[in-house]
């Protein structure tokens, strides 16, 4: 069992406060984004012996089990977050797996480097993806019904808006949605930052469920991606709650910390509410426009007390153990590699005792046992 040393990313839109809450450190000032666990090569966790991609590398089949190599091959399938969002993230959406792939091939093909700012597919995987609430948090998720849409943005009064209010009247529903996003983000942008300041305007006055499309214009000035949040669900999960993003699902999120679990990939494709590349050809082109509301998921309890998050893909499993004063020890055990992640108490994963924030890497077949009080994240995969 290694104990991990993990790095903190520094994105414009972390929070200052969040993570060092978390972790019990004094903040720095500066915005705290993310904080990695894993072996990502961007940022991989630290131990004793190495980086945690070192260990892997050296030995695939000891670290991560024969079911984990022979599925997904000699790499940790998952990276586990904690995210802090103190302003809006990107309006983003992933790609499926063939959809990675061959962007990746072409990227590749074109000689693109693969650190480049414009470089969109920095590998060939997909990057499904779940976030859990540690605070309330709240964000955007899937389009909603073009009727909805319409009667929002219709409120706002804005003359500029008022074809794309006629357009998602429109059937068929996917069609419209269609339609509009790409009319948004391809529209004059000088014509349409100021169709955006207007709108801002309006929905300051307005208030209500008008006023995170007034804040998002605070953050982004003129940006078509204010506008285009819109067209999406508003959702807003309680500490426990979680969201699961497939393919193609766009998405933003507002404000709030959480854990998050994804399939190993850096593959973002970003139309707005950002200072990096967007790609708004290829994240039209991956787009499901498929309106929906946002299933928020809920753990099940398994009959060890675990509480399971179910997603349906098995590069990852998120799983929260809440552990009162005088609970049994729950048995670590499993053929597949794991990540546990301490949010509260000082629960003890075998010998190592936990802080809030602090996180160990068990490989696969270790036999350990979680004890003490606390809540722990589980995090592994399905194999």
């Amino acid at each position: 069992m290694e104990r991990l040393v993990n790095t903190v990313r520094p994105y414009a839109w972390g929070s200052t406060t969040a993570i060092p809450e978390l972790l019990g450190i004094a903040p720095t000032g500066e915005p705290q984004a993310e904080m990695w666990m894993g072996a990502h090569p961007g940022a991989p966790s630290r131990t004793e012996r190495g980086s945690l991609n070192e260990l892997i590398d050296a030995d695939p089949v000891r670290e991560l089990g024969e079911r984990s190599v022979e599925k997904f091959g000699p790499r940790l399938p998952f990276l586990l977050k904690v995210l802090a969002a103190g302003a809006p993230l990107s309006l983003q959406a992933h790609p499926d797996l063939d959809q990675a792939r061959a962007g990746h091939a072409a990227e590749e093909a074109a000689g693109i480097p693969v650190d480049a700012p414009h470089r969109t597919y920095k590998d060939a995987n997909h990057k499904p993806e779940l976030i859990c609430a540690l605070t309330p948090f709240d964000g955007l998720c899937g389009f909603r019904a073009p009727a909805e849409s319409a009667d929002l943005i219709a409120a706002l009064g804005v003359d500029s808006l008022k074809p794309y209010v006629d357009l998602l009247h429109a059937q068929p529903e996917e069609a419209a949605l269609r339609e509009v996003l790409t009319a948004l983000l391809t529209a004059d942008p000088e014509e349409m930052a100021h169709t955006v300041a207007e709108a801002a305007v309006a929905a300051g006055r307005l208030g209500g469920d008008h006023a995170p499309y007034a804040a998002l214009a605070h953050h982004y000035p003129g940006d078509p991606g204010v506008i285009a949040a819109m067209l999406l669900n508003r959702v807003r999960l309680q500490p426990g709650e979680a969201l699961y993003l497939g393919a193609g699902v766009p998405h933003a999120y507002l404000e709030g910390l959480g854990v998050e679990i994804m399939a190993n990939s850096d593959n973002v494709l970003r139309c707005g509410l950002t200072p990096k590349h967007v790609d708004v050809p290829e994240l039209l082109r991956v787009v499901r426009f498929e309106p929906a509301d946002p299933s928020v998921l809920r753990p099940e309890a398994s009959p060890s007390g675990e509480e399971v998050y179910d997603t349906p893909i098995d590069e990852f499993r998120l799983s929260r153990l809440v552990r009162p004063e005088g609970a049994a020890p729950t048995d670590l055990t499993r053929p597949t590699p794991q990540i546990l992640l301490a949010v509260a108490g000082r629960p003890k994963a075998g010998e190592v005792t936990l802080a809030p924030g602090e996180s160990v890497f068990v490989p696969a077949g270790e036999t350990a046992e979680l004890t003490g009080t606390g809540t722990v994240f589980r995090a592994t995969v399905v194999a």
